[in-house]
């Protein structure tokens, strides 16, 4: 599967997606679905989306991770879950709905 900047993605097995949770509130992630990635990668093409540390999210999301109550989002980077509790994004910046 071919993503941003022509770079191939790999797909998160069922098995990883099922253990992995918020490092800070334990809740559990699911992939982050095609229409609010958008939304979200407008935000990040604004200028306006912050990680949790208050930095700047500068590289758009080729795949990302959502905690279950919609609440929070994780960057997927070549595969590789980014689950670092400071650079989690708040989903209230681009519509968490």
């Amino acid at each position: 599967m071919e993503g941003l900047q022509g770079r191939v993605t790999v797909p998160i097995s069922q098995e990883l997606l099922q253990i992995l949770c918020c490092p800070r509130t334990k809740t559990p992630v699911v992939m982050l679905g095609s229409e609010r990635l958008a939304r979200l990668n407008a935000a990040v093409e604004a200028g306006y989306l912050r990680y949790a540390d208050g930095a700047a999210v500068e590289e758009p999301l080729e795949e990302g991770l959502v905690t279950t109550d919609g609440l929070t989002v994780y960057r997927i980077d070549d595969g590789i879950p980014v689950m670092l509790v400071e650079q989690a994004i708040p989903a209230d910046q681009f519509g968490n709905g």
